[in-house]
This record gives structure tokens, sequence and C-alpha cells, in this order.
């Protein structure tokens, strides 16, 4: 008798996990292995064509909708496929990492959907990315539970009929899962986690009334939504159910994207089902980009750029516009508030806010929206539920009063407000605190009463480093410098020393992350992405 054929893929310098084996099947490994060969060479050739068109942008300093597709946007006929039952009222959404308590917690939120998250809330441990595959496919049979050790409570499920449907995000195309390889080069994380997700859990999900649905991350063209549609074809077809099963919503959170609405949705759109208007990446996908612009691209403290500056309002109406011309989803950005167990006061006004940031957008024509946290779950439904009524969606409001030029998208300086240098001070502390918490493995983080991600991090020291290089001069007559950031990250290290005590500060990565913030920030070589070099540090 022959011995069963070796797994196609290498598991690398990664400590055993408890049933991991459940996981990482020889054939779901082999399925992953398959999408690797087919599909990763043209993921290398399209992220070489990211640095190419960052390139034409500090050329020009300016952005254009695409001639090559104009045909495609002039076409009225073509709609995206009509949502599945389970994705047609998607009115509040929750996000968040895939750990036990989270996937209990989220699925009972009374959410129209989870965005189960591998990406920007979910520092992509070895642990974080196997035993979050381990927890989504145990709640859909229905064995998990979960008991917190410091306070005794007790997590179950509700009944099947109250969970939220589950949209999962993967991550993006530029990260790597380093401890699975094959011929001895890391697999995209990207086909890690599509891969093991929808080989577990596709017909089950089909036997449930649902299907595997997708949340698509910093996507920057058409080309990059063309080739996950074939990987849905492929991977289709590999397991045996129908095509069209797939559907996928993509982040606008890249401003290239933000020009190529219309083509991302042609591209998907026997499997796509809808976009998302995201803020923090979106700015920093801005920053990145016209970095070279000189001062007209410089924008002030990221929370005086509200969903109500001239260029994001732009872009969010597009976004709705676009969507409800095709037939597809628009879904809003997050609310990312943390309620506070001991200062009501904070509360009430934090919750004034996110009710009109949720009024607006359902007035505005958005179909749904984000929250961080279950305490929002109502006040962000109460706002669609007034816009909707019985209704699942408003994809009937199809916003033809809407016009955006294409240097809308871009105006960057048609808003008032200028950097300061509290919102220095800011950036410091909040990339510092996010850093040291992502070094642990902890990828969703409460931060000053806000649930802050990997955005968060990469907005922060891309103003550090926009703002040094702009020449930024604050309020205080003082300069943006490498110097004052140094100074500035200094004292907060410290503040920080003395309020965590000596034995957490010891414990912690707060030397580290304070290194690498300042790395990122002021290195005249911008990364493209902070995750990159900080994978190389994070342990596990």
């Amino acid at each position: 008798m022959s011995a069963p054929a070796p797994s196609p893929l290498a598991i690398v310098d990664a400590e055993p996990l408890p049933r991991q084996d459940e996981v990482l099947t020889d054939a779901a490994l082999a399925f992953v292995a398959e999408l690797h060969r087919n599909f990763t060479p043209r993921r290398n050739e399209l992220l070489a064509r990211r640095g190419e068109r960052r390139a034409e942008i500090a050329r020009t300093s300016t952005l254009d909708f695409l001639p090559e597709t104009a045909a495609i946007r002039a076409d009225d006929s073509w709609k995206v496929a009509p949502a599945p039952a389970a994705l047609n009222d998607r009115r509040v959404e929750i996000t968040g990492p895939t750990d036990r308590k989270m996937t209990i917690n989220a699925l009972n939120s009374g959410a129209k959907v989870w965005l189960a998250d591998f990406e920007d809330a979910s520092a992509p441990t070895w642990e974080n990315v196997v035993l979050g595959q381990l927890n989504l496919t145990d709640a859909y049979a229905r064995r998990i539970d979960f008991t917190d050790a410091k306070s005794g409570k007790s997590y179950a499920l509700k009944d099947a009929s109250e969970l939220a449907t589950v949209v999962m995000r993967p991550r993006g195309w530029h990260l790597e899962e380093r401890h699975l390889q094959f011929d001895g080069s890391p697999v995209p994380g990207a086909l890690v986690d599509f891969g093991l997700y929808f080989f577990h859990n596709a017909k089950r999900l089909i036997e449930l009334g649902k299907g595997p649905y997708f949340y698509l991350p910093k996507t920057e063209s058409y080309l990059e939504a063309r080739l996950w549609n074939d990987i849905f074809v492929f991977a289709q077809d590999y397991v045996g159910i129908p095509q069209g099963t797939v559907r996928a919503t993509v982040l606008i959170e890249t401003i290239t994207a933000a020009y190529e609405m219309e083509e991302i949705l042609y591209e998907l759109r026997d499997h796509a089902s809808g976009l998302n208007a995201g803020r923090w990446d979106y700015l920093f996908s801005i920053v990145k980009n016209f970095r070279d612009g000189g001062s007209k691209f410089v924008l002030p403290d990221r929370n005086l750029v509200t969903m109500t500056a001239p260029f994001m309002r732009a872009y969010t109406e597009l976004l709705v516009r676009t969507c409800h011309k095709r037939g597809a989803h628009a879904i809003g950005g997050m609310a990312a508030f943390i309620p506070s167990r001991r200062d009501a006061e904070v509360n009430k006004v934090a919750f004034e806010k996110v009710k009109a940031d949720k009024d607006r957008e359902a007035g505005d024509g958005f179909d749904g929206s984000w929250v961080a946290h279950p305490d929002l779950v109502p006040i962000a439904m109460a706002s669609f539920d007034a816009v909707l009524g019985e209704k699942p969606n408003q994809k009937e409001r199809l916003r033809e009063d809407v016009s955006v030029a294409p240097g809308d998208l871009i105006a960057i300086d048609s808003l008032d407000a200028k950097p300061t240098y509290d919102g220095l001070r800011n950036a410091v502390q909040v990339g510092t605190r996010y850093i040291e918490a992502w070094l642990r493995g902890l990828g969703a983080v409460a931060i000053f009463n806000l649930m802050e991600d990997a955005a968060t991090a990469e907005i922060s020291r891309s103003q550090i480093w926009q703002w040094i290089n702009a020449g930024v001069v604050f309020e205080n007559g003082e300069k943006a410098t490498a110097d004052l950031a140094r100074k500035i990250a200094a004292e907060e290290l410290a503040a920080i020393r003395e309020e965590v005590g000596e034995e957490a500060f010891a414990a912690g990565k707060w030397q580290q992350a304070h290194d690498l913030l300042l790395t990122v920030s002021l290195d005249a070589d911008y990364a493209d992405f902070l995750t990159l070099p900080a994978y190389e540090q994070l342990v596990g």
C-alpha cells in the first residue's frame, strides 16, 4: 500500500496549536497550494503595477477616471447579481477579530452582518490565523462556547435565526503568510485566509441557507478585482458548488479604487454584493499616493477630516450612486466609539455623534453601516430603520442628483482645517499604543474610548511623515521636524511607563513600538505598509 501523498505546503517555524489538524488538513492545504500555483504570479504582477502607478501619480499629482474603461461606465445595461436572501438586509454590520469570545458576541450582537476580520483587526500570529478559522467552523457547527477566566461569565450562541450573517475579510494582497510555504516561498496571506475558510465552510454555509461571503480589502484597481473573481470561479469549481454562490463586498479604501468603482463591480458582477466606504485607510492612501504633491495635499489632524469634508463627501456620494446604479449595496463607515462603563456623560455625547453620523448615512442612501461595539448596534439600527422601515435596503434611490468630477475626489485643500501640535502628539500616542498591542498579537485595540485597528496606525504614522516632509508649522509656531517627533515620542513613552508601571512596561513591547513608529514615520523611504516591517517583528 502506497504512503499518503505529503502535504504540498510546508508548515514553517510554527509551534503546534490545539486542534490545528482540523484546519490544516492535507485536503485543505492542497487547495491552498492550488490557489498559490494558479494565482500568486498574477498577484505579484499586480503588486508591481501598484508601484508603477504610484510613480505615475508622483509625476503628475493627479488622477482621473480611466479612458480605457469608459465603455463600461457608459453602458447602463449591466447589473451585479441579485443579493442572496442572507445579504439583502445589511442595515447594521459589526466588525471584529475572530477570537472565540468575539465570535460569539458578534454573532449574538443583533447586527445583520458580522465582518469576521483576519485583516486590520487581527495581528497575523499563527495562533490568530489558525484558531480564528477553527472558531468560525465551530460556530457554524454550533460547538462553540466561551467562559471568561477573569469574570467567570459564560458565552453561548443564540438561536440560529438571531445570528448575524458572516462576511469574512482575508488579509490584503501585500501580506505573506511566513508559516505556510511552497517550495521555500511564503504563500500570500490572502490566499491562506480565503482558502482555508472557503474549503472548510462553503458547503456547510449553503446548507445553513447562507454562503461563503467575503470583504475584499486594500483593492487598488479593477484588475485586482478581476483576480479575485477568477479565484472565486476556480474555487467554486474545485469544491463543486454553483458558480455565483460566492459574494464579495469590496472596500473602497484606496484613492485609486475610488476612480474605478464601476469597473470593480463589473469585474465581480456575478459575485459582487456591494462596496464599502471607509475613512482611515482611505486617508492613508491619499497621503501615500500624493505625498510628493505639495501643500495642497497635506491633511489636517485625522479627527478633523470627517465624512462631511467636501472631498470625502464626493467619495461617499459617488459610492452610493455607483452601487445603486448597478444594483449593489452601499455600506457606510465605522462608528468606532467604545462605551464607557464609568462615564455616562462621555457616552451621551458620543452616542449623539454616532446617531448623527448614521442618520446622515441613511439619509444619503447607504443601505447599511458599521459599528465596532454591540452597544452601538441599536443606535445604528434605529437610524436605518427610520429610513428603510420594512424595506431591506434602498437601492431604488439612484442618487442621479450626484455629479462628481475627477478633481473633487482629491480636493484636499477644500478643507479649512490645518494640522495642529496636539494632532501630532495624538498621532504619536495612538500610533505607539496600537503598535505595541499589535506586536503582542492584538489587532483590535481600545484606545481613548475608540476601537482602533491597523488603519489607525497607518494614518497616524503617515500624518507624522507628511507633516515633517511638508515642513508644516503648527499654531504654536513650532515646525514639524524629525527632532520634534522624537521629542514627543520620548515624552509619550515616559508617560506610558508612569501610567502602566515598571512591571507592565517591561513586560510589554513599548520600546519596540516606539522605535518602529519612529522608523516608519521618519525614514525618507516611505514604507508602503506599516504591517510589512511590523510583521518581521511579530512573534508567533
